[in-house]
């Protein structure tokens, strides 16, 4: 979930939690436990930082330490001196643990329920967590805080507005909840038509851009992939945009109708027989461990032939938007059978990539 977002659904919840009797000696002022709610909110994304080292560091860290329920009550805990050395020790730090316990909360809250996956026992454990309802970017999901956030900014005194806020983002989620198990059925039946195995096969789905009825469905069986997008709401096909409509036009009719699914058919591999074992060979180097960890659903792009060697390109169907190139693409490159195989990063569309 974006920066912004995180940090505005921190002072929501800092606001909707604020006892009704405050006083200086037993609670912060309403505003200071907005902006260390605020505050603490933005917190994990802290890591943000890791980009500077370099991109594979940042994508297989992001998310990480900063993230984790175990690490959790450390960082209120150095959050809290901070903000109240900040003061000027005016309150003390056992003020602003709870606010910020909170909105640190919230944020993993936030991003558990996307794609990216969360480290959430960093760090005695690795592995990420995540159940993907929510695109990273969802204005409906920013604009509840938004308006929540502006009703207890006009009437302070009550704390109504924030906790109805809080509600109807709960409402909101579990709405993209019941979207999410329609994707997933829809995978379902499509694996059983195809009589997949049911052993093999692995179905997901994945939330996307401009709109919450926009999937991405995903079904894995073993080196194959099955792949839809579809529009839940929509019941017809939307009509094909002109060449010179507006890229957000093109994006949105990528998205077909439930009742005229298009499933396409890739090969993680790729589909060219001559092509295929070299990329594995490539797919499994050493020096690819990093991109391969990072990978969810890793697929052939290209391959690239010329007289400087062969270069295998890879990237994740999660980063794959329609009428976009995909971010974060990885490839391993070597001049001939000789040569040593060296990874290469293909800049994208974005800063980040």
């Amino acid at each position: 979930m974006d920066p912004l977002t995180h940090a505005l659904s921190g002072a929501l919840l800092a606001r909707a939690t604020a006892p009704r009797a405050q006083t200086q000696e037993t609670a912060l002022p309403l505003r200071t436990r907005v902006m260390a709610g605020f505050a603490a909110a933005a917190f994990p994304d802290l890591d943000l930082a890791l980009r500077l080292i370099d991109t594979l560091t940042y994508l297989n860290w992001h998310q990480g330490p900063t993230h984790s329920l175990i690490m959790l009550p450390l960082w209120a805990l150095l959050l809290s001196h901070l903000f109240s050395r900040f003061f000027h020790k005016q309150y003390s730090w056992q003020m602003f643990y709870l606010p910020v316990c909170l909105g640190i909360a919230i944020h993993i809250a936030g991003d558990l329920i996307t794609s990216y996956g969360l480290m959430l026992f960093a760090p005695f454990s690795t592995e990420r967590f995540y159940l993907p309802l929510v695109f990273v970017i969802d204005p409906w999901f920013s604009l509840i805080i938004i308006v929540g956030l502006v009703f207890s900014f006009v009437f302070p005194q009550q704390k109504i507005f924030a906790l109805c806020a809080l509600i109807g983002l709960i409402g909101y989620v579990m709405v993209l909840w019941s979207l999410h198990e329609r994707a997933l059925n829809i995978g379902a039946t499509y694996a059983k038509i195809q009589a997949l195995n049911t052993h093999t096969a692995a179905v997901h789905a994945l939330p996307q851009p401009l709109s919450p009825f926009n999937w991405k469905i995903i079904i894995q069986d073993k080196d194959a992939y099955h792949i839809a997008n579809i529009n839940l709401r929509s019941r017809q096909t939307a009509q094909k945009p002109t060449a010179d409509a507006w890229l957000l036009q093109r994006m949105a009719a990528a998205y077909q109708s439930t009742n005229d699914t298009i499933w396409q058919r890739r090969e993680q591999f790729g589909d060219k027989p001559n092509n295929t074992s070299l990329a594995r060979e490539a797919w499994l180097q050493p020096g690819f461990e990093q991109f391969r960890r990072f990978s969810v659903f890793p697929l052939l792009d290209r391959v690239d032939h010329s007289e400087q060697g062969n270069c295998f390109w890879f990237f994740d169907l999660r980063f794959q938007f329609p009428e976009l190139p995909p971010s974060f693409r990885y490839g391993m490159c070597r001049k001939d059978i000789q040569s040593d195989w060296q990874m290469l990063r293909q800049q994208g569309l974005f800063i980040i990539d």
